[in-house]
């Protein structure tokens, strides 16, 4: 038989289901209209500003992430075909990894400060600091309690 979630289990459950399908969306909807990018891509250009000689295995990407290989290749071809990245061989010999092109790196360096606001305006502002280092908490147990269920 199911058992049916008491009324703080739904309270929590409408609030991440609120938040996975709203936060998205609104991210995607900006990003697009402005830099002409959706949120994935954002974030896949961020990783790669972020990593030593702005490059990073096309695996390890996928996983930092969010994303699979699949949807990553994907991305990685839309970067490819308007300059942002490249793909290059693994320094190893071994594997593929994006390059972020000085181009994807002034594009996300210009995107960067917008994404920054709306992440504050649709999440962060509607919390005060306490707040903050309990969601921070809760969003790193859910992660990695969601990590360990995955990879069982």
């Amino acid at each position: 038989m199911t058992e049916y979630l008491d009324s703080v289990e739904r309270r929590a459950w409408s609030a991440v289901v609120t938040l996975s399908m709203h936060v998205p969306s609104a991210l995607d909807a900006r990003l697009q209209r402005e830099f002409g990018m959706t949120h994935f891509e954002y974030r896949v250009m961020a990783l790669l500003h972020d990593a030593p000689e702005r490059r990073m295995r096309l695996s390890m990407l996928a996983v930092r992430g969010h994303g699979s290989i699949s949807r990553l290749s994907h991305v990685v071809s839309k970067l490819e075909r308007v300059g942002w990245a490249r793909r290059e061989a693994a320094e190893s010999g071994r594997g593929i990894d994006a390059v972020l092109t000085e181009s994807g790196q002034a594009k996300v360096l210009a995107a960067m400060p917008d994404y920054l606001v709306a992440v504050r305006t649709l999440v962060l502002d509607g919390l005060d600091d306490p707040q903050k280092a309990e969601l921070a908490m809760l969003g790193e147990r859910l992660s990695l309690h969601l990590v360990h269920i995955l990879d069982s």
